[in-house]
């Protein structure tokens, strides 16, 4: 049976987005997830929506609690995690409001825990991630924004920063060089732990900005991030719902 884990990000946890909701408090071995489980569904399908960064967004990125939210998603039967986020862009064909439905990560972050694994006690563990983002759900969102008439980009590399300050220019230019297309300070860790545990997972990140590395434009600043997310988290809620029907038709066709 398809359980769909959404972590939402900035403005995207409302749980106003689920029907027959429920909120749970639940404990993990590493501690409490960053906010309560809004339990319910969307469209027949059972989902759990969790807010990164607590519902107060009290949480900077170094202080979420990843391995907790992970954990907590998959004790309570998510089959599959679909994470929204913002990000900067670092290419100029990505332009604000588009989204990017990215398939491979640069991690950059420096405090994080960011496996399952910390003792090789019982076994060593090393897992694959050459392909981080699942690409069966990848196709099911790049086919519901497509359908909603929305601005996508099919894939893309993120890389993850330590935040919570903004890259200095230097920093900015670099990634570009390095390859990265969009920039922000979540997903590398979520994506990490959501393979070491398992669990399918994709993420829809939405460009907010230019980080700095546009010299034309004033660097980014969470004034304007906010400002351009909240202006579109209508399109990120109505591409949940719409993909939602997507992966579970997928899961059907796959058995």
């Amino acid at each position: 049976m398809v359980k769909i884990g959404i972590i939402g990000g900035s403005g995207l946890d409302d749980p106003d987005l689920l029907k027959q909701a429920e909120t749970i408090e639940v404990a993990t071995p590493y501690g409490p997830p960053s906010s309560p489980l809004s339990i319910g569904k969307i469209d027949g399908t059972d989902v759990i929506l969790l807010a990164r960064h607590g519902r107060s967004h009290q949480f900077s990125p170094t202080q979420v609690n990843f391995r907790a939210n992970i954990s907590a998603l998959k004790a309570q039967g998510a089959t599959h995690i679909l994470a929204t986020t913002a990000c900067g862009s670092l290419r100029e064909e990505i332009g604000r409001g588009d989204f990017v439905l990215v398939d491979q990560f640069i991690d950059f972050t420096r405090h994080r825990d960011i496996t399952f694994h910390d003792s090789f006690e019982d076994d060593a563990t090393h897992t694959p991630m050459a392909e981080p983002f699942d690409p069966g759900m990848r196709k099911a969102l790049y086919e519901a924004a497509l359908e909603l008439g929305l601005t996508v980009h099919k894939e893309g590399t993120v890389v993850t920063i330590e935040g919570p300050r903004f890259s200095t220019r230097a920093e900015s230019k670099m990634f570009r060089i390095w390859g990265a297309d969009v920039i922000n300070m979540s997903i590398a860790p979520e994506a990490i732990l959501s393979n070491e545990a398992e669990v399918p997972y994709a993420a829809i990140a939405m460009s907010t900005d230019y980080d700095c590395w546009k010299e034309d434009e004033a660097p980014v600043s969470w004034e304007e991030i906010l400002e351009v997310f909240n202006k579109n988290a209508d399109k990120v809620k109505q591409l949940l719902i719409h993909v939602i029907p997507k992966i579970q038709q997928g899961e059907k066709n796959d058995h």
